[in-house]
């Protein structure tokens, strides 16, 4: 249910390839022997392949056999590819980067395998390795496929929840009548928890009100909570009551507004749809094309019932689980300054500024939001020290 700016759709710059293009060898002569020439290259290539991967399982052999054979997991340092490098290629080469068109910068480095592997990190160890992702508004668990990757390579158990009526779940949007229906598919997870089981919960937009409402019945359960450009309200409080302290000054939301009776127009809205024109300049201003795309087939209308729901929190349930905030500084849907004004109403335990993040940072800011996520699991301490550098 968040917005963004718009941005200018100028020409994306490609990295040069170091393979011949169709004009650059149509100009050379003798273009037999230059095949020649790469397809011994390429046999040479090969070869080293091979002898990386023959190296690489006997050093996996040799380590199983040094582990003594009592079930503990393998030491695993860094991958072939680094412990090998290729001989042509520069010392301390960064990983290339991701696919996505958006330049990175320095406030969003690329987290490089090595930052994690190698330093003696055992994710078993800690409180929970197990992360619970929780959509916004309008959105399913599909839109944490970055998250999900990154967390998932790094070690951690991921589980994206799909919301009544959200993403590929069946129900019907317009008949959710309260937000403990909305929330169900995530308080029957937790309810299934092993005892002694905790996960930590990332809430997003309107995703922050369904963990809330998650951790005052399951508190237990709950390791930490994270708020990502979310609805973190207070007790007597309803995300209609806060998304109204800014609709003088948002003209964009109220204009990407498409209410829905389903029940007649005289009767109260069912759901809150959003103009699918719209969409980028609301929630993805910053975000790649790509991602925009995937959103603009997949969001489905936001239940009107759970928005007015006011919620009941305790100091003794939701008030004993460690929360946390990241803001978003370029959100139109939650403006900066409304996310400081929930902020100084609820503060949490620390809060995370998040630069040139716009409403949906999983997709404008994925490294820069995972590198966050780490910092939850301080142990060992040069993880810390890693995760934050830059």
């Amino acid at each position: 249910m968040g917005m963004c700016l718009s941005r200018s759709s100028g020409p994306v710059k490609k990295r040069q390839s170091k393979r011949l293009t169709n004009q650059s060898a149509a100009a050379v002569n003798g273009g037999g022997s230059n095949r020649w020439s790469r397809n011994r290259s390429s046999k040479r290539d090969d070869s080293i392949i091979q002898e990386r991967a023959l190296a690489a399982a006997i050093l996996l052999q040799q380590q199983m056999q040094n582990g003594g054979g009592g079930g503990g997991a393998v030491p695993f340092d860094r991958s072939a590819s680094l412990r090998y490098p290729n001989s042509n290629s520069k010392k301390n080469q960064p990983l290339p980067r991701s696919s996505s068109s958006r330049a990175r910068s320095l406030t969003d480095p690329l987290l490089q395998p090595h930052q994690l592997v190698n330093q003696e990190v055992k994710v078993d160890d800690l409180e929970t390795n197990h992360f619970v992702l929780v959509h916004g508004g309008g959105f399913g668990a599909w839109c944490w496929y970055k998250t999900i990757a990154l967390l998932e390579e790094a070690g951690f158990k991921v589980t994206a929840v799909d919301l009544t009526g959200s993403g590929i779940h069946s129900f019907d949007t317009n008949s959710i009548a309260s937000l403990s229906q909305y929330v169900q598919p995530l308080t029957d997870f937790l309810e299934k928890l092993a005892d002694g089981e905790k996960v930590i919960l990332v809430g997003h937009d309107f995703g922050g009100a369904c963990i809330s409402f998650a951790m005052e019945l399951h508190s237990l359960k709950v390791s930490k909570a994270v708020f990502v450009a979310a609805a973190m309200l207070t007790s007597g409080q309803s995300a209609l009551d806060m998304f109204s302290q800014k609709t003088d000054s948002n003209d964009l939301m109220r204009q990407s507004q498409i209410f829905i009776y389903a029940n007649g127009n005289d009767k109260p809205p069912t759901a809150i749809d959003l103009d699918k024109s719209l969409l980028r300049d609301l929630l993805f201003n910053h975000s790649p094309a790509k991602d925009v795309a995937l959103a603009s087939v997949s969001m489905r209308p936001i239940p009107f019932s759970p928005v007015l729901e006011k919620l009941c929190l305790t100091d003794s349930k939701y008030g004993s689980v460690r929360r946390f905030y990241i803001e978003t500084t370029e959100d139109n849907a939650i403006p900066i300054a409304l996310q400081q004004n929930l902020i100084s109403n609820n503060p949490p335990e620390q809060v995370f500024h998040l630069k040139g993040a716009d409403h949906s940072p999983f997709f404008s800011k994925p490294q820069g939001l995972h590198r966050i996520l780490l910092v939850f699991f301080p142990q060992p301490a040069p993880l810390l020290c890693l995760s934050l550098r830059n």
